[in-house]
């Protein structure tokens, strides 16, 4: 045994075994035999090779005409879905009109209107037909393809045979119905019918009768790509050709079996087995198979496989590539169709290439109506085509502005609105301009924000310039003057100087604020809006500027400036006219109460004249008697000093008299101080009770014991009470009460009003009482129920009442329906809510905030 052969692994003579039985099998037959198997294995290698390739072939082209059948099957359904989409749109179309003729809204002129757009719009409509319920033929408009025998005119009556069957179908049926019926001539093309009955008021009135072109349906119905792959054509429900050219019969000496085209039929829907869509395939067979093709396959095997396997890896990379040029183009794609911005591409000659979903919303047309356009585009407005011509001849020659122009567009519903465009140059891979690219931006609304927000400020302005009050706006801890208006520079120029001197005189602002010596205070610099300051209410201050000659009503307001900074705004009002009127009314008013005490004391003269009567008339009676009684020497010391006594108190008495009288007449200046409310009755009391008197009246009083002070003028609120108290003795006197019935009582009592404690002063009399015309008008200047009367002493009562800030009332006092008198009651605060509100009213004194 070789050497070489024991030391060969086990692999390795596993694999010689079958070699070495191979030959020794082969050295075992003859030569003739071994001729005979040299020559009948390689044909039956090759007849079997030929074998596998036949069944290789046979089975891949089984597999490939059932996927041409599944293929064929899917485009032909997705066409008859194209189809019955197209049938169903047209048919609720013409519904629409049936609906409208039902209803009485549509006239026969805008029946044949509407039937010439749909039929100008639709190139399968050919014909539609108003029918009423006597087959009479209202009105028909047809396209100018329609042959003239198959034209319909108006007033004529269809014929039995043709849609008159259609026609009880429909009538019967009371639903649309299709129908195909036959030529008349071989020229006239085959039409489609489908009526559409009418109900006016549940009542069958006759139908609409839309006849369509089989051809253009196929033609416009069917997708391209499925006329493109297949020959396409309609037959009726006896296999008779519609629309549409079949293939011809093919012939295959080798393949007999595929003479007959790959085709597939299915009814169209709604209109049913009368019209079928057919497609065949142009193509079901491999062609003719020879021994060359094999001996190809054969010869090529090696090579289709060294060259399969780089073609893989080839593939691979280009797979790659291709994947990623896909999901760049989606990305890049659906990034396009997110933005709000429209995107437009023209060509050199400034043809639409290209625009984007944005550009299509923002106009209204769709992008196969857009793409191929030239100008005038479709979205140009018609009153503007020169301007927009000027600048896409701008555009295509390269003058683009970096910041866009501004243009109308009109949209495809024929509104306008206005858009900016910019256009940047559109360069290829090759680095060559093929074009330009234009973005589009909606700019409508912020337009119209603009021109309101210039139109806000023109009226502001305009406002603001007209106001009669100065208005100044000046930022905190600064000289600057940010907003001044025609008055305010009127009286001190462009400056903040006037500004400034209005604020410190008002007081609205500390001593140092406002930087008046030149140098600007930093104290308020940077406040936010947050701050208390910021947020401040407006203050009111009265001033008077001696270079102006005028009384001014500053009122002032912190406000955060557009900036950011705390500005103070200023509004100074003239006021001259009404302070002076105030002066005026206040001597007026004046004047009104002395002269109503003047003529109180002139009605009560004769009363004061009888009451000074009594005390003289004591003296000279005492003086008398003291005289006779010292002439007959009968006048102790102790009864001469008693009487002298009595005449003192009798002279003092008179004297009393007589300066209350002049206190109340000459009374002028108010002068508010703590007054106490016992004694302020007793004077007025005093002073009434001899009015009463005269008038023979009774007079009772009641004041609360331990009343509180109030801050009142004591001679005008004696003044008030004196008119209650002698107004209801005359009314008394006037109503002629018998003596028990003759009476006027005076109240005094605390109460609260709206929370706070007041001093209520109550006269009540029990006269006629008060007419309610007489109320509504009581406390008017100048009026009066006397006819001696001015009609200023009520008036005058209130007003006193209302500058102690009280008020006065009137009522009238009844026993169930019958007026028993009239009570005026009045009401003055305490002395701490008068000081309060005293104060308050004080700082409306000039230079102090109101």
């Amino acid at each position: 045994m070789d050497p070489a052969e024991t030391s060969a692994p086990p692999a390795a003579a596993a694999v010689k075994a079958p070699a070495r039985w191979w030959r020794s099998w082969w050295r075992s037959l003859s030569p003739g035999r071994q001729d005979r198997f040299a020559a009948l294995a390689p044909l039956a290698s090759v007849l079997m090779f030929m074998a596998a390739i036949a069944v290789s072939f046979w089975y891949l082209r089984t597999e490939e005409i059932e996927r041409e059948k599944e293929a064929l099957k899917r485009d032909v359904e997705y066409a008859q879905q194209r189809v019955r989409l197209r049938l169903l749109e047209r048919q609720e179309q013409v519904m629409r009109i049936a609906r409208d003729l039902s209803n009485g809204d549509l006239t026969r002129s805008d029946f044949v209107g509407r039937a010439e757009a749909l039929i100008s719009q639709y190139p399968e409509l050919q014909a539609i037909t108003w029918i009423d319920e006597r087959r009479r033929i209202r009105a028909s408009h047809a396209a100018p393809t329609v042959t003239s025998n198959q034209l319909r005119v108006s007033g004529e009556v269809l014929k039995t045979g043709e849609a008159a069957d259609l026609f009880r179908l429909a009538r019967d049926m009371q639903q649309p119905v299709y129908s195909q019926p036959e030529a008349g001539s071989d020229d006239a093309a085959p039409l489609l019918q489908l009526q559409v009955p009418l109900s006016p008021q549940g009542k069958f009135g006759g139908v609409v009768l839309a006849e369509y072109s089989i051809d253009s349906l196929l033609r416009y119905a069917t997708p391209t790509e499925v006329l493109a792959r297949y020959a396409v054509t309609l037959i009726d429900g006896q296999g008779r050709t519609l629309a549409g050219t079949p293939l011809a019969p093919r012939h295959n000496a080798l393949l007999p079996w595929t003479t007959r085209a790959n085709e597939y039929e299915i009814p169209v829907s709604p209109v049913g087995n009368g019209l079928v869509l057919r497609a065949q395939a142009y193509r079901t067979s491999l062609g003719m198979v020879g021994s060359g093709l094999f001996w190809l396959v054969g010869t090529l095997s090696a090579m289709t496989t060294w060259m399969l396997i780089a073609t893989w890896r080839h593939t691979r990379r280009r797979m790659q590539a291709q994947q990623a040029l896909v999901a760049e183009t989606n990305f890049r794609r659906a990034m396009e169709n997110s933005i709000l911005t429209g995107m437009r591409a023209l060509d050199l000659e400034g043809r639409i290439t290209y625009v984007n979903a944005a550009f299509c919303q923002m106009t209204g047309w769709t992008q196969e109506e857009l793409i191929g356009q030239t100008p005038p585009y479709s979205y140009w407005p018609e009153a503007e085509y020169e301007k927009l011509h000027a600048n896409l001849r701008e555009e295509l020659s390269g003058k683009t502005v970096p910041g866009g122009f501004q243009v109308r567009v009109r949209r495809k519903s024929g509104t306008l609105f206005d858009a900016r465009l910019y256009v940047s140059p559109l360069i290829d891979a090759r680095g060559q301009q093929t074009g330009w690219m234009t973005s589009m931006t909606d700019i409508t609304e912020p337009n119209r924000v603009r021109e309101q927000l210039t139109a806000s400020h023109e009226r502001f302005t305009i406002v603001l310039e007209a106001l009669d009050a100065s208005v100044s706006v000046a930022p905190l801890g600064s000289q600057e003057l940010l907003f001044a208006n025609r008055l305010y520079r009127q009286w001190f120029g462009s400056q903040t100087s006037g500004h400034l001197e209005m604020v410190a005189q008002a007081g609205v602002l500390p001593a140092h604020g406002g930087g008046v010596d030149g140098h600007e205070d930093d104290s308020l610099m940077g406040l936010l809006a947050s701050d208390p300051l910021a947020h401040a209410h407006s203050e009111n201050a009265e001033i008077y500027r001696p270079d102006l000659g005028k009384w001014l009503e500053v009122r002032s307001r912190y406000l955060n400036w557009v900036d950011g900074r705390l500005a103070q705004m200023v509004i100074a009002t003239d006021i001259t006219p009404r302070r002076q009127a105030e002066e005026l009314a206040a001597r007026q008013a004046e004047r009104a109460e002395s002269v109503s005490r003047l003529i109180t004391m002139g009605e009560m003269a004769s009363s004061v004249a009888h009451e000074l009567n009594q005390p003289l008339t004591a003296i000279s009676n005492y003086c008398s008697g003291m005289v006779s009684r010292i002439q007959g020497g009968q006048l102790s010391e102790e009864a001469l000093l008693a009487a002298l006594k009595k005449t003192a108190h009798q002279a003092q008495r008179a004297g009393q008299i007589i300066q209350r009288i002049r206190a109340f007449v000459k009374k002028s200046e108010p002068n508010r101080t703590l007054a106490d409310v016992h004694e302020m009755v007793s004077e007025a009391l005093e002073l009434a009770s001899i009015e009463l008197r005269r008038h023979n009246v009774r007079l009772t009083h009641y004041v609360a014991a331990r009343l509180p002070q109030v801050m009142a003028d004591t001679i005008l609120i004696e003044q008030v009470l004196i008119n209650l108290m002698k107004n209801g003795a005359e009314s008394i006197a006037q109503a002629q009460r018998p003596p028990a019935l003759r009476s006027v009582e005076l109240r005094v009592v605390p109460r609260q009003v709206d929370g706070c404690d007041v001093i209520e002063f109550s006269v009540q009399d029990t006269g006629r009482g008060l007419a309610p015309e007489v109320l509504a008008h009581l406390f008017e200047a100048f009026f009066s129920t006397k006819s001696e009367g001015m009609g200023i002493g009520l008036n005058l009562c209130r007003s006193i009442v209302e500058s102690h800030h009280g008020r006065m009332h009137a009522e009238n006092l009844y026993n169930a329906d019958e007026v028993t008198g009239c009570r005026f009651s009045f009401w003055l605060p305490l002395a701490n809510t008068a000081e309060t509100t005293i104060n308050s009213a004080a700082t409306s004194t000039p230079g102090t905030i109101a």
